[in-house]
């Protein structure tokens, strides 16, 4: 299958899933090794398949968790440089519960990402929901989002300097 993730000469646009996860208080965050930028763990979303779909594959590909699919939680439409050209991304959050018992559910440990045909390591992090506004994650409200338990989808428009 191939990623929803177009490139012209001038712009690059995607479409990803991302899931959010919470467990006894902690949420699943992402990182490349090296970096200190968060993100909900998640990936493109393939041609051809829904969003649930996307989220089951890649939880399993990235770190082997059987998952379930909960409710729409964000919208987002993002705008960010990807390399030397400006990316338009939307991206579709959704309550995500990990459903077996062999993903550890505490602490950080590793996994892998493949995008566009290059492999990727990648840390894995239960960040305590109270301290998530102490992390650079993305998006940026993310943070009071979580810790404010609000049920109501929400949309938002993040725009970073290109």
């Amino acid at each position: 299958m191939q990623d929803i993730l177009f490139h012209t000469d001038e712009y690059i646009f995607s479409y990803r899933a991302a899931g959010i996860c919470i467990h006894n208080g902690s949420v699943l965050l992402q990182k490349p090794v090296g970096s200190n930028d968060y993100a909900f763990p998640g990936g493109h979303v393939e041609f051809g398949e829904t969003n649930e779909q996307t989220l089951i594959r890649e939880f399993k590909e990235e770190i082997g968790a059987d998952i379930k699919v909960g409710d729409l939680k964000w919208v987002g439409e993002l705008f960010f440089p990807w390399g030397d050209k400006p990316c338009h991304q939307i991206c579709i959050y959704y309550e995500v519960e990990i459903t077996d018992e062999r993903t550890p559910k505490s602490g950080y440990f590793t996994g892998s990402e493949l995008h566009e045909n290059k492999k990727f390591d990648m840390e894995f992090h239960w960040i305590p929901v109270e301290k998530a506004n102490d992390y650079q994650i993305y998006p940026a409200q993310a943070g009071e989002w979580l810790r404010s338990g609000d049920k109501d989808v929400k949309h938002f428009i993040y725009t970073e300097k290109i």
